[in-house]
């Protein structure tokens, strides 16, 4: 009967052991497992902070395209004397303070400020006392309020070109 119980517990024994010995290996793959998808979702936390703050950046010059987009629309097909620019002007002024601060799309603000100093620039002279115009005169300023809305039109341009680049780095 001694050597019955010492084989079986000798059988007990390892067949504990062999328990213990999966349950172990069983444990450690789901460790493993663990730590790996942890790395996974912290890979992805930190993306979509780096999104969040990049959007954060974007917030400011989208919201002052956007004003100018609309101060731009009000000038449309109207010839405009240099008063009427000021608040092209402004947020022109505010654009060009942030464009060598923001990477991302430095390139397309700087393009922006280019074109509203180009359309301001065109600014038709302010009228004078006089109520009559020579036909001439007339004409010359009939050319000018063309170039104006050349140059607004480039500026509008210069615009869309941003908010799609604005659009693409937020769904990025």
């Amino acid at each position: 009967m001694t050597t019955n119980s010492t084989t079986l517990a000798l059988g007990t024994s390892a067949g504990t052991l062999a328990v213990t010995t999966c349950s172990a290996l069983i444990m450690g793959a789901l460790a493993m497992y663990t730590l790996l998808h942890h790395r996974q979702v912290f890979a992805w936390m930190r993306k979509i902070r780096k999104k969040d703050e990049e959007s954060a950046e974007l917030n400011k010059p989208a919201e002052w395209i956007d004003d100018l987009y609309k101060a731009q629309c009000g000038l449309a097909q109207k010839p405009c004397h240099a008063a009427d620019f000021d608040e092209v002007t402004r947020i022109g002024n505010m654009i060009k303070g942030i464009a060598e601060d923001t990477d991302a799309i430095r390139v397309e603000l700087s393009e922006v400020v280019k074109c509203v100093g180009i359309y301001t620039g065109t600014a038709l002279p302010d009228p004078g006392p006089s109520l009559k115009v020579s036909l001439v005169e007339h004409h010359i300023l009939l050319v000018r309020a063309m170039k104006q809305e050349a140059a607004r039109w480039e500026l509008e341009r210069a615009i869309n070109a941003t908010q799609k680049k604005i659009k693409a780095l937020r769904n990025s």
